[in-house]
Protein backbone atom coordinates (compact mmCIF):
# COMPACT_ATOMS: atom_id res chain seq x y z
CA UNK A 1 0.00 0.00 0.00
CA UNK A 2 1.55 3.23 -1.46
CA UNK A 3 0.22 5.51 1.52
CA UNK A 4 1.63 3.39 4.51
CA UNK A 5 5.07 2.88 2.89
CA UNK A 6 5.12 7.04 2.96
CA UNK A 7 4.24 6.90 6.37
CA UNK A 8 6.90 4.42 7.46
CA UNK A 9 9.56 6.07 5.34
CA UNK A 10 8.27 9.65 7.01
CA UNK A 11 9.75 8.34 10.30
CA UNK A 12 13.00 7.31 9.44
CA UNK A 13 14.97 10.43 8.52
CA UNK A 14 18.40 10.58 8.05
CA UNK A 15 20.96 7.60 8.83
CA UNK A 16 24.30 7.99 10.36
CA UNK A 17 26.90 7.89 7.69
CA UNK A 18 30.30 6.46 8.82
CA UNK A 19 31.61 3.74 9.78
CA UNK A 20 30.84 1.31 13.04
CA UNK A 21 31.96 -1.63 14.23
CA UNK A 22 29.94 -5.12 13.53
CA UNK A 23 27.98 -5.77 16.41
CA UNK A 24 29.10 -9.22 17.99
CA UNK A 25 27.62 -11.75 20.78
CA UNK A 26 27.54 -15.25 21.78
CA UNK A 27 24.57 -17.06 23.05
CA UNK A 28 23.29 -20.76 23.58
CA UNK A 29 21.17 -22.73 20.45
CA UNK A 30 20.64 -26.01 19.58
CA UNK A 31 22.17 -28.01 16.78
CA UNK A 32 21.59 -32.06 16.56
CA UNK A 33 19.68 -31.93 19.38
CA UNK A 34 22.02 -30.62 21.93
CA UNK A 35 22.89 -27.32 23.49
CA UNK A 36 25.64 -25.86 21.53
CA UNK A 37 27.33 -22.41 21.85
CA UNK A 38 26.40 -19.95 18.80
CA UNK A 39 28.43 -16.69 17.49
CA UNK A 40 26.41 -13.97 16.51
CA UNK A 41 27.66 -11.54 13.71
CA UNK A 42 25.27 -7.99 12.93
CA UNK A 43 27.25 -6.69 9.75
CA UNK A 44 26.57 -2.91 8.84
CA UNK A 45 25.63 -2.92 5.93
CA UNK A 46 23.69 -0.86 3.06
CA UNK A 47 20.65 -2.41 4.54
CA UNK A 48 17.00 -3.68 3.74
CA UNK A 49 16.34 -2.30 0.10
CA UNK A 50 13.03 -2.78 1.50
CA UNK A 51 13.32 -0.17 4.29
CA UNK A 52 14.87 2.40 1.43
CA UNK A 53 10.89 2.34 0.00
CA UNK A 54 9.47 3.07 2.93
CA UNK A 55 9.56 -0.90 4.97
CA UNK A 56 7.86 -2.72 7.58
CA UNK A 57 6.01 -0.48 10.45
CA UNK A 58 7.91 -2.04 13.08
CA UNK A 59 11.25 -2.10 11.76
CA UNK A 60 13.97 -0.15 13.57
CA UNK A 61 16.89 -1.83 12.15
CA UNK A 62 17.62 0.76 9.77
CA UNK A 63 19.38 2.98 12.42
CA UNK A 64 22.05 0.10 12.07
CA UNK A 65 23.15 0.74 8.43
CA UNK A 66 24.41 3.41 6.04
CA UNK A 67 26.14 3.25 2.85
CA UNK A 68 28.60 0.90 3.75
CA UNK A 69 31.76 0.30 0.78
CA UNK A 70 33.28 -3.11 0.40
CA UNK A 71 36.49 -2.70 2.11
CA UNK A 72 34.77 -1.66 5.09
CA UNK A 73 32.37 -4.73 5.38
CA UNK A 74 36.07 -6.47 5.37
CA UNK A 75 36.99 -4.86 7.79
CA UNK A 76 34.43 -5.79 9.61
CA UNK A 77 34.43 -9.89 8.73
CA UNK A 78 38.10 -9.26 10.08
CA UNK A 79 37.26 -8.22 13.47
CA UNK A 80 34.66 -10.76 13.59
CA UNK A 81 37.38 -13.64 13.08
CA UNK A 82 39.83 -12.26 15.62
CA UNK A 83 36.44 -12.72 18.11
CA UNK A 84 35.40 -16.31 16.91
CA UNK A 85 36.16 -19.17 18.78
CA UNK A 86 35.18 -22.11 16.45
CA UNK A 87 31.79 -22.19 17.57
CA UNK A 88 29.80 -24.51 15.56
CA UNK A 89 26.80 -22.24 14.83
CA UNK A 90 27.55 -18.74 13.27
CA UNK A 91 24.71 -16.35 12.88
CA UNK A 92 25.74 -13.65 10.00
CA UNK A 93 22.68 -10.85 9.76
CA UNK A 94 23.02 -7.46 8.22
CA UNK A 95 19.88 -5.69 9.23
CA UNK A 96 18.48 -6.35 5.51
CA UNK A 97 18.93 -9.40 3.07
CA UNK A 98 22.60 -10.92 3.36
CA UNK A 99 21.44 -12.15 -0.01
CA UNK A 100 21.11 -9.21 -1.79
CA UNK A 101 24.07 -8.57 -4.34
CA UNK A 102 23.48 -4.56 -3.21
CA UNK A 103 24.05 -5.36 0.22
CA UNK A 104 27.18 -8.18 0.02
CA UNK A 105 28.21 -8.58 -3.63
CA UNK A 106 27.92 -12.14 -4.67
CA UNK A 107 31.79 -12.33 -4.70
CA UNK A 108 32.00 -11.79 -0.79
CA UNK A 109 28.73 -13.58 0.29
CA UNK A 110 31.04 -16.77 -0.16
CA UNK A 111 34.47 -15.21 1.05
CA UNK A 112 32.21 -14.32 4.36
CA UNK A 113 30.99 -17.55 4.90
CA UNK A 114 34.29 -19.24 4.06
CA UNK A 115 35.80 -17.36 6.94
CA UNK A 116 34.16 -19.10 9.55
CA UNK A 117 35.29 -22.60 8.58
CA UNK A 118 35.21 -24.34 11.71
CA UNK A 119 31.38 -23.79 11.97
CA UNK A 120 29.23 -26.87 11.28
CA UNK A 121 26.18 -24.39 10.76
CA UNK A 122 25.80 -21.09 8.92
CA UNK A 123 22.42 -18.70 9.28
CA UNK A 124 21.60 -15.96 7.50
CA UNK A 125 18.67 -14.05 6.25
CA UNK A 126 16.84 -13.06 3.16
CA UNK A 127 13.96 -11.43 1.79
CA UNK A 128 12.30 -13.80 -0.60
CA UNK A 129 13.40 -11.74 -3.61
CA UNK A 130 17.07 -12.33 -3.55
CA UNK A 131 16.81 -16.13 -2.81
CA UNK A 132 17.53 -17.14 -6.29
CA UNK A 133 21.19 -15.49 -5.64
CA UNK A 134 21.65 -18.55 -3.08
CA UNK A 135 23.24 -20.31 -6.05
CA UNK A 136 26.07 -18.05 -5.95
CA UNK A 137 26.93 -19.71 -2.40
CA UNK A 138 28.66 -22.99 -3.11
CA UNK A 139 29.66 -24.19 0.62
CA UNK A 140 29.70 -27.97 2.14
CA UNK A 141 28.26 -26.44 5.61
CA UNK A 142 24.70 -26.57 6.45
CA UNK A 143 23.06 -23.66 5.99
CA UNK A 144 20.12 -22.20 7.20
CA UNK A 145 17.69 -19.35 5.14
CA UNK A 146 15.75 -17.14 7.94
CA UNK A 147 12.95 -15.69 5.78
CA UNK A 148 10.58 -13.28 7.57
CA UNK A 149 6.98 -13.98 6.96
CA UNK A 150 5.62 -12.63 9.90
CA UNK A 151 1.91 -13.50 8.98
CA UNK A 152 0.51 -15.91 6.57
CA UNK A 153 -2.64 -13.11 6.21
CA UNK A 154 -2.71 -10.91 3.04
CA UNK A 155 -4.37 -8.13 5.14
CA UNK A 156 -2.37 -8.34 7.68
CA UNK A 157 1.06 -8.08 5.54
CA UNK A 158 -0.08 -5.35 3.70
CA UNK A 159 -1.95 -3.20 5.91
CA UNK A 160 -0.84 -3.97 9.31
CA UNK A 161 3.31 -4.27 8.34
CA UNK A 162 3.57 -2.86 4.86
CA UNK A 163 5.97 -5.97 4.20
CA UNK A 164 5.84 -5.71 0.34
CA UNK A 165 5.02 -9.23 -0.34
CA UNK A 166 1.94 -11.68 -0.17
CA UNK A 167 1.80 -14.69 1.11
CA UNK A 168 2.00 -16.70 -2.07
CA UNK A 169 5.10 -14.92 -3.04
CA UNK A 170 6.95 -16.03 0.39
CA UNK A 171 5.90 -19.55 -0.54
CA UNK A 172 7.17 -19.64 -3.63
CA UNK A 173 10.62 -18.77 -2.56
CA UNK A 174 10.38 -20.81 0.13
CA UNK A 175 10.02 -24.05 -1.43
CA UNK A 176 13.23 -22.89 -4.15
CA UNK A 177 14.70 -22.73 -0.51
CA UNK A 178 14.29 -26.35 0.22
CA UNK A 179 15.28 -27.09 -3.35
CA UNK A 180 18.44 -25.58 -3.12
CA UNK A 181 18.77 -28.38 -0.10
CA UNK A 182 18.87 -25.44 2.22
CA UNK A 183 17.15 -25.55 6.25
CA UNK A 184 14.37 -23.27 6.38
CA UNK A 185 13.76 -20.68 9.81
CA UNK A 186 10.14 -18.99 9.30
CA UNK A 187 10.29 -15.54 11.70
CA UNK A 188 6.80 -15.16 12.53
CA UNK A 189 5.75 -11.95 13.98
CA UNK A 190 3.43 -11.53 17.46
CA UNK A 191 1.32 -8.95 17.06
CA UNK A 192 1.29 -6.86 14.52
CA UNK A 193 -0.13 -3.24 14.60
CA UNK A 194 -3.87 -2.69 14.67
CA UNK A 195 -4.93 -6.82 15.79
CA UNK A 196 -6.57 -7.53 19.15
CA UNK A 197 -4.15 -9.24 21.39
CA UNK A 198 -6.96 -12.37 20.64
CA UNK A 199 -6.48 -11.40 17.15
CA UNK A 200 -2.46 -11.83 17.39
CA UNK A 201 -2.96 -14.99 18.71
CA UNK A 202 -4.89 -16.13 16.05
CA UNK A 203 -3.01 -14.93 13.14
CA UNK A 204 0.31 -15.86 14.81
CA UNK A 205 -1.25 -19.53 14.96
CA UNK A 206 -2.86 -19.43 11.86
CA UNK A 207 0.50 -18.55 10.37
CA UNK A 208 1.87 -21.56 11.32
CA UNK A 209 -1.02 -24.14 10.19
CA UNK A 210 0.11 -22.46 6.69
CA UNK A 211 4.02 -23.36 7.04
CA UNK A 212 4.24 -26.13 9.40
CA UNK A 213 4.98 -28.11 6.04
CA UNK A 214 8.09 -26.46 4.89
CA UNK A 215 9.72 -24.84 7.91
CA UNK A 216 12.58 -26.63 9.69
CA UNK A 217 12.49 -23.89 12.40
CA UNK A 218 9.86 -21.76 13.23
CA UNK A 219 10.99 -18.65 15.41
CA UNK A 220 8.58 -16.35 16.65
CA UNK A 221 9.56 -12.35 17.34
CA UNK A 222 7.08 -10.83 19.61
CA UNK A 223 6.79 -6.94 18.58
CA UNK A 224 9.24 -4.44 20.61
CA UNK A 225 8.47 -0.71 20.09
CA UNK A 226 11.68 0.69 18.42
CA UNK A 227 12.44 4.36 17.61
CA UNK A 228 10.94 6.37 14.32
CA UNK A 229 8.63 3.88 13.73
CA UNK A 230 4.82 3.37 12.93
CA UNK A 231 4.83 1.29 16.06
CA UNK A 232 6.47 3.39 17.89
CA UNK A 233 3.81 6.73 16.89
CA UNK A 234 0.99 4.39 17.70
CA UNK A 235 2.69 3.37 21.00
CA UNK A 236 3.11 7.21 22.47
CA UNK A 237 -0.46 7.97 21.40
CA UNK A 238 -1.24 5.08 23.37
CA UNK A 239 -2.89 3.22 20.38
CA UNK A 240 -0.96 -0.01 20.13
CA UNK A 241 0.99 -1.97 23.49
CA UNK A 242 3.66 -4.91 22.87
CA UNK A 243 1.90 -8.22 23.73
CA UNK A 244 2.12 -9.43 26.86
CA UNK A 245 4.57 -12.27 27.38
CA UNK A 246 0.84 -14.43 28.43
CA UNK A 247 -0.04 -14.35 24.55
CA UNK A 248 3.47 -15.38 24.09
CA UNK A 249 3.29 -18.57 26.16
CA UNK A 250 -0.05 -19.19 24.27
CA UNK A 251 1.27 -18.99 21.27
CA UNK A 252 4.50 -21.45 22.00
CA UNK A 253 1.93 -23.47 23.83
CA UNK A 254 -0.42 -23.89 20.53
CA UNK A 255 2.11 -24.09 17.98
CA UNK A 256 3.74 -27.18 19.97
CA UNK A 257 0.29 -28.76 19.62
CA UNK A 258 0.40 -28.28 15.96
CA UNK A 259 4.16 -28.57 14.97
CA UNK A 260 6.63 -30.89 15.67
CA UNK A 261 9.81 -28.82 14.55
CA UNK A 262 12.29 -26.47 16.25
CA UNK A 263 10.72 -23.56 17.72
CA UNK A 264 12.24 -20.76 19.21
CA UNK A 265 11.06 -17.12 20.88
CA UNK A 266 13.51 -14.11 20.95
CA UNK A 267 11.96 -11.28 23.02
CA UNK A 268 13.65 -7.89 22.50
CA UNK A 269 13.23 -5.68 25.20
CA UNK A 270 11.30 -8.71 27.26
CA UNK A 271 10.21 -7.03 30.25
CA UNK A 272 10.63 -3.46 29.42
CA UNK A 273 7.89 -1.11 29.09
CA UNK A 274 8.91 -1.08 25.12
CA UNK A 275 8.98 -5.21 25.01
CA UNK A 276 6.54 -7.63 25.46
CA UNK A 277 5.72 -7.75 29.05
CA UNK A 278 3.47 -8.45 31.56
CA UNK A 279 2.97 -7.15 35.56
CA UNK A 280 6.74 -6.37 35.87
CA UNK A 281 6.39 -8.88 39.04
CA UNK A 282 6.28 -12.43 37.04
CA UNK A 283 7.97 -11.08 34.04
CA UNK A 284 11.24 -12.82 34.60
CA UNK A 285 9.83 -16.38 35.36
CA UNK A 286 8.49 -16.14 31.87
CA UNK A 287 11.31 -14.87 29.92
CA UNK A 288 13.77 -17.70 31.70
CA UNK A 289 10.56 -20.08 30.67
CA UNK A 290 10.62 -18.79 26.32
CA UNK A 291 13.97 -19.07 26.81
CA UNK A 292 14.48 -22.48 28.17
CA UNK A 293 12.16 -23.30 26.02
CA UNK A 294 13.56 -22.20 22.64
CA UNK A 295 16.82 -24.64 24.07
CA UNK A 296 14.93 -27.45 25.49
CA UNK A 297 11.54 -28.21 23.63
CA UNK A 298 9.49 -28.81 26.40
CA UNK A 299 6.43 -27.34 27.15
CA UNK A 300 6.03 -28.56 30.44
CA UNK A 301 8.39 -25.59 31.80
CA UNK A 302 5.31 -23.29 31.23
CA UNK A 303 3.02 -25.36 33.51
CA UNK A 304 4.09 -23.77 36.52
CA UNK A 305 3.70 -20.36 35.39
CA UNK A 306 1.24 -18.42 37.55
CA UNK A 307 0.32 -14.60 38.46
CA UNK A 308 -2.59 -12.74 39.33
CA UNK A 309 -2.02 -10.24 36.01
CA UNK A 310 -3.11 -13.46 34.20
CA UNK A 311 -6.77 -12.40 35.43
CA UNK A 312 -5.75 -8.75 33.73
CA UNK A 313 -4.78 -10.09 30.35
CA UNK A 314 -8.01 -12.77 29.82
CA UNK A 315 -10.13 -8.99 30.96
CA UNK A 316 -7.96 -6.92 28.28
CA UNK A 317 -9.48 -9.56 25.97
CA UNK A 318 -12.86 -9.65 26.54
CA UNK A 319 -12.97 -6.29 26.39
CA UNK A 320 -11.15 -5.95 23.07
CA UNK A 321 -13.76 -8.49 21.61
CA UNK A 322 -16.69 -6.27 23.14
CA UNK A 323 -15.80 -3.48 21.36
CA UNK A 324 -14.96 -5.02 18.02
CA UNK A 325 -18.13 -5.68 18.44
Amino acid sequence: MKELASVTKKFKGEITKKFKKPRIWKEKDVLNGKIVDAFVLILRTRGCRWSHKGGCTMCGYFKETYDVKEDEILKQIKEAVKIYENEKIVKIFTSGSFLDEREIPSHMQKKIIESFSKAEKIVIESRPEFIKNIENIKSNKRIEIAMGLESANDRVLEYSINKGFKYAEWRKWAEKVKEYGKELKVYILIKPPFLTEKDAIKDAIKSVEKVKDIADTLSFNPVAIHSRTVVEFLWKKNLYRPPWLWSVVEVLRKSSEIYDGMIKCDVVAGGKERGSHNCGKCDKDFLNSIKNFSLRQNVDIFKNLECICKERWLDLIEIEELFKG
